[in-house]
């Protein structure tokens, strides 16, 4: 365990620094980056959990991000960082190969792309040219190519030497304080989505009782929720991985019409895997209330479409009994995140995902880290437009042995 990986803030998450010392260490970057505002949406709402946004008019990919926290300032930090990362992976700076994949297979290590999620109306040709960019195999401790188009994030075109046939998403993106930071957070997205995804294949009959959460941060939050005179579902979303994994929805009590939320969120820590969910909860109910995101379709904020994201979640709470315990849900708790990685690899590789490749877009000028994750194998978000169910999500739904 190495002193600069050892964790100093573990209030609302895990980070290498308090959210005030990021703030000030990244401020000085904000005008480089496009950063021009982050403002404080908490007052639009009558729950109360710290919420902010933060504008980036000329990104290349989505201009609003959100952060969330138990504190303004750590909401500022998760919306600033959030900012950050998507700003860094629109702009790749490492080594690149145009190359067939059936010639860099031969010379080089890549990733595996027979495991890659996949888009609807695409398909990969091993013998088409296209971009890769070099990344970090972190159980072979070797160099490993993966394909550009899934890093890169600058959706203002389409993807420069690729084939399409991969998600350009931001999954598996995120920052941290130190390399080791962001790649615990990057891992723990994926896993997360993955989760979230075999999860909506089943049939949710039982839900989380939020009596047994014991944790005073999640009692806390939760309790704003419920005094707010909303209703919460807390679902146990922990895959076979054996990461803490949790969805959590809000909704307004007695059918009432309303703005809903759902969040999700993993962490080795059960506590700070659900503090996550419910607090993206209440950001995703903001998220609707200010209107801020730019990705959102117009659609999304008739009657029509409210009424039916109301209804859904309605049902969703209505449909599962409230029999499952907090404890029930696995928990692991390290002082650093050199500890936390050697967890998250050792738990991937026990269900046969041994490849976790790490890009890393982090630069020398900026004291901070950026990586984009890679987990061939696990399956890609489910509400996604083109989302192509993986081996996982087809072994659930009994479509493959």
């Amino acid at each position: 365990m190495t002193d600069d990986s050892i964790k100093k803030y573990l209030l609302d998450t895990h980070r290498l620094r308090e959210p005030g010392q990021t703030l000030s260490i990244v401020q000085p970057y904000l005008r480089d980056m496009g950063i021009t505002r982050i403002a404080n949406l908490t007052g639009l709402d009558r729950i109360g959990l710290p919420t902010v946004m933060v504008s980036r008019p000329n990104s290349r990919s989505v201009a609003v991000s959100l952060g969330k926290g138990l504190s303004v300032q750590a909401a500022q930090a998760s919306g600033v960082m959030e900012a950050v990362e998507a700003w860094h992976a629109e702009r790749v700076r490492l080594p690149q190969r145009l190359a067939r994949y059936a010639d860099l297979i031969s010379d080089a290590a890549v990733v595996d792309v027979d495991r890659l999620p996949r888009v609807t109306g695409a398909q990969f040709d091993p013998q088409g040219t296209m971009l890769w960019v070099e990344g970090l195999d972190l159980n072979a401790q070797r160099a490993c190519w993966a394909p550009l188009e899934m890093v890169d994030t600058d959706y203002t075109a389409p993807p420069i030497g690729g084939q399409r046939a991969f998600p350009r998403t931001t999954n598996g993106l995120a920052s941290g304080n130190c390399l080791a930071e962001a790649s615990c957070h990057a891992i723990c997205e994926l896993i997360e989505r993955d989760a979230t995804t075999l999860w909506s294949h089943k049939a949710a009959a039982t839900r989380v009782d939020s009596a047994t959460v014991d944790d005073p941060r999640c009692q806390e939050a939760i309790e704003m929720i419920t005094s707010a005179d909303l209703e919460i579902g807390i679902w146990n979303t922990t895959s076979d991985i054996g990461i803490a994994s949790f969805r959590c929805v809000i909704c307004e009590t007695g059918g009432r019409p309303g703005h809903i939320g759902i969040g999700d969120g993993c962490h080795p820590d059960r506590a700070i895997a659900l503090l996550r969910a419910v607090t993206e909860a209440a950001q995703t109910r903001l998220t609707y209330i200010s209107g801020a995101r730019d990705d959102l379709d117009p659609v999304e904020f008739t009657d029509k479409a409210q009424t039916e994201r109301g209804r859904y979640v309605r049902e969703l709470i209505d449909q599962a009994e409230p029999t499952d315990r907090f404890q029930d849900c696995p928990t692991y708790s390290t002082q650093s995140f050199d500890e936390d990685l050697a967890l998250l690899l050792s738990k991937l590789n026990d269900i046969g995902l041994q490849q976790v490749v790490i890009v890393d877009l982090s630069r020398d000028e900026y004291d901070l880290a950026v990586v984009r994750a890679i987990i061939p194998g696990l399956e890609a978000p489910h509400d996604d437009s083109d989302y192509v169910p993986g081996s996982r999500a087809l072994r659930i739904r009994g479509e493959v042995a």
